[in-house]
Parts: structure tokens; sequence; C-alpha cells
């Protein structure tokens, strides 16, 4: 049962981190050819199909995560340091996610709706910081766990 929770877990977090990769890497700069209406209904139809899969993602690494720490490790307290980081920085990345789905998003879907650009584009920009900073948080942390794990 841990091989399948370990395997779930890698791919929840390769579709999210992924996702943000993707979008922020390469579609981000690619739509940078199309006017503004154009980029920001592209990118309301991007965040309509991808955030329901980043629920999913949380939701999946969140309960496999405490199935491998209660199940695995018998407990927090005989958790590696390893998995101590993967789960603040995960706590982290699902919180600034919530922010970004209950305070932020909500904002951009009513611009896009009202054909305001302007303050679709301004909602966008505060969109995209958050997104950066899961992405770096989410490849530090893919980063560190792979390292580190392999040292314990």
């Amino acid at each position: 049962m841990n091989a399948i929770a370990i395997a779930l877990h890698v791919t929840a977090a390769t579709v999210w981190v992924g996702g943000m990769f993707f979008a922020y890497i390469v579609l981000r700069p690619s739509s940078d050819v199309l006017a503004p209406p154009q980029k920001l209904v592209l990118w309301a139809g991007v965040f309509k199909r991808f955030f329901p899969w980043v629920w999913m993602a949380i939701i999946v690494l969140m309960t496999t995560g405490y199935w491998l720490i209660f199940s695995w490790f018998k407990g927090l307290d005989n958790t590696p340091g390893y998995v101590h980081l993967m789960h603040i920085i995960g706590w982290i990345m699902a919180l600034l996610f919530v922010y970004l789905y209950y305070k932020t998003y909500p904002g951009f879907k009513v611009a896009i709706q009202n054909e305001n650009w302007p303050e679709a584009g301004a909602v966008m920009a505060r969109i995209r910081k958050v997104i950066l900073v899961n992405l770096i948080l989410g490849l530090l942390l893919l980063v560190l766990i792979t390292a580190l794990q392999r040292l314990t």
C-alpha cells in the first residue's frame, strides 16, 4: 500500500509543479503574441481547466503524505527531516493556492466576465506572482527532497 501512496504522491506533485512550469515558462511567453483581451480569455480557460487538477493534486498529496507519515514512519516523531521539510513547504504551497483561488481568482473571473481588461490584467499580474512563488517552492522542494532522501 505504501508503494501505491508514493506513486500517487509523486504523480500529484508532477501534475501540479509540471503544470505550473508549463504555464509559466512555456505558455506565458508564447501567449504574448495575443492581444490583451485574447490573452486574458486564454488564461481564464487555462485556469478553469487547471485549478480543479490542482485541487485534486493537493488532496492526493495531503492524503498520501499523511498516510506515509503514519503508516511508514509511525508518526511525526519518527519522520526524517526531509519529510518535515516536504510537509512544511507543501502546506505553504497549498495555502498560497487556497489564497489565490478564493481571494484573487474570483476577481479575475469577474473582470473577464465584465470584459474589464485593465482590471483582469492587474489581477492576472497578482496571480502570476503567486504561481511563480509556488513554482519556485515546488521545484526547490523536488530538488531538495530528492537530494536529502538520498543522504538519509
